[in-house]
């Protein structure tokens, strides 16, 4: 999952953002609020860890932005030194999900974000495979069935269409999808995920007619969508002048 922390504490953040890649997470560390806002309103996070008292936007008031600008319900955990009743007690009617109190183990920290994402994204179990409709994703081969036929795909196209279908009808920033697939490299070309956006959509046939909608967010990423079809029966004109008559 991909995880931002607020901390104006550089050893603090570092420590918590080593304790949370270690567990396979990716951890982006941001020591005052605003910047934090800022990139939240350019790309997508799983879970925000917040200190209090930060410097030019407390914690306190970018979980109250968060909760009356981002219209996903975002995780949200709190850890911070303060731990009166009042303050523990203030946060979460606020809108926190979680509140730790400084200082934290390790094993705390992961067993509480564990619990938070389990809660959040109902996750499940590692598993041999994951299937979305007529979309079967086989972990172990990295192989791709639609419709009872195999496509071949690259292992990035491959973890990249799950990702897709993972955060179906969500959509999804470009830094979100550069890190989790590319890990942070810092030499793909900006051309590389269109392109393998564009593959996607013609090897698996992502497109309206099929039921789904794989598109470009402006500025931002892009979003896969399922399509319902609830557009009735064309009327055989012939037929009704028929009965008519």
């Amino acid at each position: 999952m991909r995880i931002a922390v607020l901390d104006d504490d550089s050893a603090q953040a570092d420590l918590v953002c080593q304790t949370l890649s270690a567990a396979g997470h990716v951890c982006h560390a941001f020591s005052a609020g605003r910047e934090l806002v800022r990139q939240l309103r350019r790309q997508t996070f799983d879970l925000l860890v917040l200190d209090w008292n930060v410097p030019d936007m407390s914690g306190e008031e970018v979980l109250r932005w968060v909760r009356e600008s981002l219209s996903e319900r975002l995780p949200v955990l709190f850890m911070t030194s303060r731990g009166r009743e009042t303050d523990i007690t203030s946060i979460l009617n606020t809108g926190a999900d979680d509140y730790l109190v400084k200082p934290v183990s390790g094993a705390v920290l992961l067993a509480r974000v564990g619990s938070l994402l389990r809660r959040a994204y109902y996750l499940k179990p590692p598993a041999s495979k994951e299937v979305f409709g007529e979309f079967e994703f086989d972990l172990s081969a990295k192989h791709v069935v639609v419709r009872g036929t195999t496509v071949a795909v690259t292992q990035k196209e491959f973890e990249l269409a799950l990702l897709l279908f993972q955060h179906l009808s969500r959509p999804l920033s470009r830094a979100h999808i550069l890190d989790v697939i590319w890990k942070q490299a810092t030499d793909i070309p900006s051309r590389t995920m269109d392109t393998h956006v564009s593959m996607l959509r013609s090897k698996l046939g992502l497109r309206p007619e099929h039921g789904y909608r794989l598109t470009p967010i402006y500025g931002y990423g892009y979003r896969l969508e399922r399509i319902e079809s609830d557009t009735p029966p064309a009327i055989d004109n012939e037929a009704s002048a028929a009965g008519d008559a």
